[in-house]
């Protein structure tokens, strides 16, 4: 089954993250034999060979290194023997090709999920002072090629952030408006939890575990 629902997020009235979910989905690799010169861009970006131009042949924008010839890339090195190569360097000399290069898709670490919403957080406020609509909700659905997001915006501040495949036609409105009901039953009513802090408890994980399963074996239909 394709899981369609790829994040979720819950943003306090702050910009803080204080939930996440995110779909156990395998990485997509792809290996290519190159002559000389590769044909794609690579720059340094958090410590790894990435792709900032030049997608093709299934090698997306950020997908970054893995492995050079068989052998495995840590950051932007790898090792030849007992030699330490740099993955940029190596791929401008002539004289090493052809090489077979693995690409990986790129992963969401958890520093970036906690910048990524206070980022939205902050568009979403700018969305709203600058929308001509009087009482403007904000941004509620976000189309691209490669993802849609939806968001709901509760009257105390917190947003519910769900994050689908483009292909997707899951009803957003219903999922979101039932993971603010969830919100509210396990979280709000919890007498141990404080208002604006991150989310843990078993129950609500429990929960929105159940939800998404549901909203994924309804093939978009999704109703409540």
């Amino acid at each position: 089954m394709t899981n369609h629902i790829q994040h979720l997020f819950i943003i306090n009235r702050a910009g803080s993250l204080i939930y996440s979910w995110e779909a156990r989905l395998e990485t997509p690799e792809v290996e290519k034999t190159y002559e000389w010169p590769i044909d794609v861009h690579l720059e340094e970006v958090d410590q790894k060979a990435v792709v900032v131009f030049g997608e093709k042949d299934g090698i997306k924008l950020r997908y970054y290194v893995k492995s050079i010839n068989g052998e495995p890339v840590s950051g932007t090195r790898f090792q030849i023997g007992a030699q330490q190569l740099n993955v940029l360097e190596y791929l401008q000399e002539e004289d090493n090709y052809p090489v077979t290069v693995r690409f990986a898709a790129p992963t969401v670490s958890t520093n970036e999920k906690i910048i990524l919403s206070s980022m939205f957080h902050s568009l979403f406020t700018i969305a709203v002072q600058l929308s001509p609509c009087p009482k403007s909700s904000g941004v509620e659905v976000l189309e691209t090629t490669q993802f849609k997001l939806f968001c709901l915006q509760s009257r105390t501040g917190v947003k519910f952030v769900v994050i689908t495949s483009a292909a997707s036609n899951i009803a957003a409105d219903s999922l979101l408006s039932k993971m603010y009901e969830l919100y509210s039953d396990f979280a709000l009513k919890n007498p141990f939890y404080s208002i604006d802090m991150p989310i843990r408890a078993q129950k609500f994980d429990e929960a929105i575990k159940t939800l998404l399963e549901k909203a994924e074996k309804s093939n978009g239909a999704v109703t409540f």
